[in-house]
């Protein structure tokens, strides 16, 4: 069937309408970026910019705590507005581990045309003796409706992480008139209890078995290890449009040589606020 030049013009000043109405779904990309700071080269840099420059807003997890980790940041927000849209971002204190080496910071990204932050972002300071590396939240705004991403770390898998996400199931009481999306590196698999409660409360995971750190190298094309990353909304509150993640490592040679920029994949998830 063919589309004639008026129906073409027509279907993009539509889509057009939805983009700048805030209509359109939003595109949040999730990544634990392995010791972000300065060991990460100009050319890390930009390999991790183009790979993240079509999503709304970015949520980045293991930002060095100190020296070189918001210069990173900086960085890496300076090469993405090099590509043709307008960014800003914000960066945590540090958290209040109890060991400054397990120290680190959290950053958020975003467009600035396509979302709008509401008030200042915050470091969630209730459970921070509990948890080792306190959540990061933001509040963005598009299209006049509100969502809060709540951005987190956990422990090691060997430091049962299950322990401080069992916290998680009080947040959406504290933040009862916020639409909260859990998002980061938990270190556990959706599919662990530690999760039911959030469950029972209408959460649920933006992907189902999805591997999403990094071998130490690909055995029979394999490459991934562990299902460790994800989102978790409220399904009353969100239409889930898609989600999933990028496979970046295929761009190099070996998993070796990938691990120079991350040792996860990015993860990302679109959605549309009820």
């Amino acid at each position: 069937m063919r589309i004639s030049t008026k129906s073409t013009i027509t279907i993009l000043l539509i889509l057009f309408t939805f983009r700048v109405s805030g209509q359109a779904p939003v595109s949040v990309c999730s990544w634990n970026l392995k010791d972000f700071g300065r060991s990460k080269s100009d050319s890390e840099i930009e390999f991790i910019a183009n790979t993240i420059k079509g999503f709304d807003v970015i949520a980045i997890q293991e930002v060095v705590a100190g020296y070189g980790g918001p210069q990173a940041v900086a960085r890496l927000h300076s090469a993405l507005n090099r590509k043709g849209n307008d960014w800003d971002y914000t960066i945590s204190e540090p958290t209040s581990s109890v060991s400054v080496n397990k120290s680190e910071r959290y950053a958020f990204i975003w467009k600035k045309g396509r979302l709008r932050k509401v008030g200042d972002a915050w470091l969630e300071n209730q459970y921070d003796v509990e948890i080792d590396r306190e959540p990061f939240l933001i509040t963005m705004n598009s299209g006049g409706k509100n969502f809060t991403l709540v951005n987190f770390h956990a422990i090691t898998k060997s430091m049962q992480p299950e322990r401080e996400i069992k916290y998680f199931k009080f947040l959406p009481a504290v933040y009862s008139s916020s639409n909260l999306i859990f998002t980061g590196d938990f270190n556990v698999p959706q599919s662990h209890t530690v999760f039911n409660p959030l469950r029972k409360m209408g959460y649920m995971p933006a992907m189902e078995g999805q591997k999403t750190s990094l071998k130490q190298e690909c055995i029979n094309n394999e490459c991934l290890a562990s299902e460790f990353d994800n989102f978790y909304f409220q399904k009353a509150r969100f239409k889930h449009t898609t989600s999933g993640y990028i496979p970046f490592y295929k761009a190099f040679n070996d998993l070796k040589e990938a691990r120079l920029i991350s040792d996860h994949v990015p993860i990302f998830f679109e959605f549309s606020l009820n």
